[in-house]
């Protein structure tokens, strides 16, 4: 086993999701994943928990999610062992990224929507997503396996403790703000209150890798324009150039330039669709090149993204309204060139360099 593997296990059981004696353990990974599946179950053996292994494969979901009408009912016995666990282990590993294209738009929101109260369940654990380096992904990434996988694990086995100390210097910035602007050349210029939501360091915990600091805008307080100017991988489609325009916090206004439709059935999912969840800021610069892989491409240094749909409790504040949703999902915009954050009128970020770094 490359030992870098036996490093990725040890970071999520030691790290990500402090794993301890007794801890009752579930594992979704899909096959292209085995190596890291193996190596968890080692570690977790040395811990003294008790692993239960999902196959994530995209196979099965295509098969289902294609004879199915889109009359979904939560699976209760999935949601039972959700709640019967105290570890939930996500790996992202796939053999064809587009496995699952021929799934309609319309199936997938609707299973969404039926799997909402499991998705509920398991963000109230302890957990951890992250990515095996399998040669689809690589593929994607334009990568060679080799090449991907040495950009998977420098950006997985960090001094974690380091990138916490760095980003805080930007959570300090944010946490008791009250409005921030993100303006990108002509494109786009947008504001938002975050005021009483607390920002969060992600320093690879919930999610490995992590590389962002993040928080919830106030739901109807988002104003402007946007052009996501990096594309969005959803559903096995490439989305590019989305357009969001808001007012009173909801999209009024879509476009792409591609798979249009794509983006309009998320925005369709629900009500809470149509409204940010999130604020992040991307501040991982091991991550240096886009692989439409967004447990990555959001933590790109130099880069603003926000996500439609779900808000995360942990970053809504007390007395303020979360945003609900099945959907999450983040789109990025490249901040390097004509770009600025401004927080309550002062800008802290130009063209990439945070008013904290040389250069500034």
């Amino acid at each position: 086993m490359d030992p870098r593997v036996r490093d990725h296990a040890e970071t999520i059981a030691t790290h990500s999701v402090d794993l301890q004696d007794g801890d009752n353990v579930v594992i979704a990974a899909p096959p292209a994943a085995e190596p890291l599946a193996v190596a968890l179950h080692e570690v977790i053996g040395d811990h003294g928990a008790n692993p239960v292994a999902l196959n994530g494969n995209d196979r099965f979901s295509r098969a289902y999610l294609r004879a199915r009408d889109d009359d979904f009912e939560t699976p209760d016995h999935e949601l039972a062992l959700i709640e019967e666990t105290d570890v939930f282990i996500a790996i992202r590993a796939n053999e064809n990224v587009t496995e699952t294209s021929d799934v309609s738009p319309e199936t997938n929101a609707a299973y969404s929507q039926a799997r909402q109260p499991i998705l509920d369940e398991r963000l109230s654990k302890r957990w951890c997503l992250t990515q095996y380096p399998a040669p689809a992904n690589a593929q994607l990434a334009e990568m060679s396996t080799a090449a991907y996988e040495n950009f998977v694990w420098e950006a997985i086995n960090k001094d974690w403790v380091a990138v916490r100390e760095y980003q805080q210097q930007m959570v300090e910035i944010l946490d008791p703000a009250d409005e921030v602007r993100i303006v990108s050349g002509e494109t786009t210029d947008v504001t938002m209150s975050i005021s009483g939501n607390p920002t969060l360091n992600d320093y690879g915990e919930k999610n490995l890798p992590g590389g962002e600091v993040f928080t919830a805008p106030v739901p109807d307080s988002v104003d402007g324009e946007v052009l996501f100017d990096k594309p969005l991988y959803h559903q096995g489609r490439e989305v590019t150039d989305v357009y969001l325009e808001f007012e009173d916090g909801k999209v009024v206004d879509h476009a792409a330039e591609k798979n249009e439709d794509v983006l309009t059935e998320v925005l369709e999912t629900d009500e809470g669709a149509r409204y940010l969840g999130e604020l992040g800021i991307g501040m991982n610069r091991d991550i240096d090149q886009f692989t439409y892989n967004m447990l990555f491409d959001e933590k790109m240094g130099d880069t603003v993204h926000m996500a439609v749909g779900r808000a995360y409790g942990e970053t809504v504040g007390e007395g303020n309204e979360q945003n609900q949703s099945a959907v999450h999902v983040d789109m990025i915009v490249d901040m390097s060139e004509h770009s600025r954050i401004e927080v309550d009128g002062e800008v802290v970020q130009r063209d990439g360099t945070f008013r904290f770094e040389d250069g500034f």
